[in-house]
């Protein structure tokens, strides 16, 4: 099992509690504000905000709190968002991403270098970590009964999929950044209902810790989810069968 496959687990695992999924709201609210003022509120023709929808209904995001994002996104007063990423490194050599949407970089900054701080990191330079890392599509697929695996495969990997995971209900789809458009589209047309679609960094390697270090780091992957400006949170920690076991 891919470790961005655990990922995957371990993010649906937290996302099971109500103050989790209010979070996990608030962020697809503002990826969907940030999408309209870049595309426009239209999504047949802004393919980041179909993404960012697809992603609030993969959620069991209401109808109605979609509808507010996009008039959000439409209104010229409402606030401008940046996106901003950060790279530097946890304890025990854990290199971590993290990439957010704020509308005070101040602030933003202040923050997540103080969480690095607190927690024995140190803040790198922005491209400090694009050696470990790549870009790719994942894609997270709830497995139905009906589904013609076989068929499934081989329209996927037409369409760019390079790697397809199936365990514990859950269908996890990779593709190359370039493909991702690609793949979005094929899955649309093919009426598959996907949970989660986005471009992850995925490590090259991955580090090993025991569980109590590996615990550790995770809480503070934790600390930086929580922050209200962070959208993303990427790592190269090994996700193994006893963490995930461990977490709440």
């Amino acid at each position: 099992m891919s470790g961005h496959n655990k990922w995957s687990t371990i993010k649906r695992k937290k996302g099971a509690a109500d103050a989790k999924r209010s979070k996990i709201f608030s962020k697809i609210i503002k990826e969907i504000t940030v999408a309209v003022k870049e595309g426009g509120p239209d999504p047949d023709a802004n393919p980041r905000l179909r993404l960012a929808i697809g992603n609030a209904k993969g959620a069991s995001m209401p109808k109605d709190n979609i509808e507010r994002a996009i008039n959000k996104g439409k209104d010229k007063d409402a606030a401008s968002f940046q996106e901003l990423t950060f790279e530097g490194y946890l304890p025990n050599g854990v290199a971590v991403y993290v990439e957010c949407t704020t509308d005070n970089q101040q602030r933003t900054v202040s923050n997540v270098r103080a969480i690095f701080n607190k927690h024995g990191g140190n803040l790198g330079t922005s491209g400090s970590l694009s050696f470990l890392f790549d870009r790719k599509g994942v894609f997270t697929i709830p497995e139905k009964e009906e589904m013609d695996m076989d068929e499934f495969e081989l329209e996927t990997i037409d369409a760019g999929a390079e790697d397809i995971v199936v365990e514990n209900g859950l269908i996890t789809v990779t593709t190359s950044m370039e493909d991702f458009g690609k793949m979005q589209k094929k899955l649309e047309e093919m009426n598959i209902e996907v949970e989660n679609a986005e471009l992850q960094r995925i490590p090259h390697d991955t580090v090993t810790l025991d569980l109590e270090s590996a615990k550790k780091i995770m809480k503070v992957i934790d600390i930086f989810e929580d922050d209200d400006d962070v959208q993303k949170v990427f790592h190269n920690m090994e996700i193994t069968d006893e963490l995930i076991n461990e977490l709440d």
